[in-house]
């Protein structure tokens, strides 16, 4: 129980602080709703704590599956770390801070063709915006979608060489899928494969209808709010990690499915081989 309890302080320690990252390394001058941050920063550690000491799942996914959600956080707060000194380098620039935003613009340079969805991140903003912030957007919407698709590699190479989630035991799938009832709706494997091809192709597909419907509905949706650091870290995180995320569930429950087949085909195997035994 307190190993239990120590773990879960632990996590709600570390989502807090990258809560808080923004706030607290972008000059003050430009971080006008730090009291918003804190309290964030407290609902989410929390949120964190009250799901991780609990010994009943409620609606964090892949709770006892690793190292899925390490790779997760691992990834967004290294995102939210390196938007946010790419920011800083243009109110309070630090060697730190010029030497980031220099492989930010490489990665940039690499991500940003015409279609891509960095190009279209940029397509987005209104004509009449001042050329240091496309240059920022630009930056920031490079770098957080080259580290997304890195993740979504990782977990991919997670489940094809080390054979996740095998290694960590036998897989719950009511602990780890709290959100997902296996006794309705149906074959679980159909629905496990079902709700993994929409995730994928859903996560596949919104950074490139995100700008697209922020473009359309412009007359309701000011891009031009990204002006604020904070705004502009946390949308490109958002833009970049969720849809990536999406794509890493349904790879996840493709997997799962996968695994309940094979398992299905073995207990079938065995009950036909019994008689002739």
């Amino acid at each position: 129980m307190i190993a239990r309890m120590t773990g879960a302080a632990l996590r709600g320690v570390l989502v807090a602080l990258m809560v808080l990252t923004p706030a607290l390394y972008l000059p003050s001058s430009i971080t006008n709703s730090t009291e918003i941050a804190v309290f964030l920063a407290i609902l989410a550690f929390a949120l964190t704590f009250a799901e991780y000491n609990s010994a009943f799942p409620s609606f964090i996914e892949f709770r006892d599956a690793p190292p899925l959600n390490r790779i997760r956080f691992i990834t967004l707060i290294t995102m939210v770390s390196f938007l946010t000194l790419i920011c800083k380098q243009v109110y309070a620039p630090t060697n730190v801070t010029a030497l980031v935003s220099g492989l930010g613009h490489l990665v940039t340079h690499l991500a940003d063709f015409p279609y891509s969805p960095v190009r279209l991140v940029v397509l987005m903003l209104p004509d009449q915006v001042d050329l240091t912030l496309v240059n920022m957007v630009r930056t920031a919407a490079g770098v957080s979608y080259v580290m997304a698709l890195a993740m979504v590699l990782g977990f991919f190479y997670l489940i094809r060489i080390r054979n996740w989630p095998t290694g960590n035991g036998a897989f719950n799938v009511w602990v780890n899928l709290p959100l997902f009832d296996p006794t309705t709706g149906g074959d679980v494997i159909a629905r496990l494969q079902r709700d993994g091809r929409i995730n994928v192709v859903a996560g596949i597909l919104l950074p490139f209808l995100i700008p697209a419907v922020v473009k359309v509905a412009a007359d309701f949706i000011d891009p031009i709010m990204l002006t604020n650091p904070q705004t502009l870290i946390w949308t490109m995180c958002g833009w970049a990690f969720l849809p990536a995320s999406m794509v890493m569930r349904g790879m996840a429950m493709l997997r799962i499915a996968d695994l309940i087949e094979a398992k299905r085909r073995r207990a079938y195997s065995n009950a036909e081989a019994m008689p002739a035994a």
